[in-house]
């Protein structure tokens, strides 16, 4: 039996803030289709290290790779690196991040034609399929005020799915919502899993494991129990 293809290897990575260390010293290896969570209390350092995987926060040392992107990250990338980097990796923050002066389509096309090149019919035939994806092919020409929480999290989740990213990154992405409407969110990660996406998860506490392969405690550093 072949051996698992690693897609995401973080090694030995450090973030310090002055004489904070906010990350210390992880080193994990993640295998191509592999949900992963981040757990630990507030302050463990779990979206620290989450942002530093697409250099939204710079780390002070290690070496980072992603698919066929590998760094060593002391250093500061060049503009093709890190864009290299960022459309390998989809990112979905607590807090949306849509404009709001823009509908649906707009927020998830307009990414694709900056980023990607794609005319604008090429961008909005894949915005069709990113909205069918999340159940929310009603709503493309709905501005954000118009939507639930959970309607705006889906949403953010098929922007970061339109650069097709290799793993997807998930910040607390439920943290914001009521219980209710997170469930819509987990409904469509789980779904993002079912189909094989790469996806590394940072959550407050174990709840809902069984969405998870296996979850690492971002404070101490070390893997705990595999979940199925």
């Amino acid at each position: 039996m072949p051996e698992a293809e690693n897609i995401v290897r973080i090694k030995n990575i450090n973030v310090i803030y002055g004489g904070h260390h906010a990350v210390k010293n992880v080193s994990l290896d993640i295998t191509r289709g592999e949900v992963v969570a981040i757990v630990g209390p507030s302050g463990a350092g779990k979206s620290t290290l989450l942002r530093a995987i697409n250099m939204l926060e710079q780390p002070s040392s290690g070496t980072l790779e992603v698919g066929a992107i590998r760094f060593s990250v002391d250093r500061n990338l060049s503009a093709g690196e890190l864009l290299r980097l960022r459309r390998s990796t989809g990112m979905v923050f607590q807090s949306f991040n849509l404009f709001p002066h823009m509908t649906v389509q707009r927020n998830i096309s307009l990414p694709q034609m900056r980023v990607l090149g794609r005319t604008k019919e090429q961008a909005d035939a894949r915005t069709a399929q990113l909205l069918e994806r999340v159940h929310l092919a009603d709503k493309a020409q709905s501005y954000p005020a118009r939507l639930s929480g959970g309607q705006q999290q889906r949403i953010a989740i098929a922007r970061a799915l339109a650069l097709d990213p290799k793993v997807m990154l998930f910040d607390e992405p439920t943290s914001a919502l009521d219980p209710e409407l997170g469930l819509e969110v987990l409904a469509v990660m789980r779904e993002l899993a079912q189909e094989g996406m790469t996806m590394i998860i940072v959550i407050q506490g174990e709840e809902l494991p069984s969405l998870y392969a296996r979850s690492c405690c971002a404070e101490q550093c070390r893997w705990l129990a595999p979940w199925l």
